[in-house]
């Protein structure tokens, strides 16, 4: 099972994508957080479906600094590395 998620709102600069791999690294997930270019961060999940929910709902709040605006959802092809990585 894999997720891709889209956050937006102020998640560049804060910390977000460190703080996205301490949140699912301990959950056992595999995927990335990424920047991308329009200012939201791009988080590939994949693992136990109750560890992505369990980051899914942290993404909405994210590190302190964060003021997380959005976060949109999809299904996505299984492709992510053996660990959790930041871009």
């Amino acid at each position: 099972m894999c997720r891709l998620f889209n956050v937006t709102g102020r998640v560049q600069g804060v910390f977000f994508r460190v703080s996205t791999r301490d949140v699912a690294s301990p959950l056992g997930l595999n995927g990335h957080s990424i920047n991308l270019p329009d200012g939201s961060v791009e988080v590939r999940a994949c693992g136990d479906d109750t560890a992505i929910d369990q980051l899914q709902a942290w993404l909405h709040e994210g590190p302190p600094h964060a003021n997380v605006s959005a976060v949109n959802e999809r299904l996505t092809a299984c492709t992510a590395p053996a660990r959790f990585n930041t871009g």
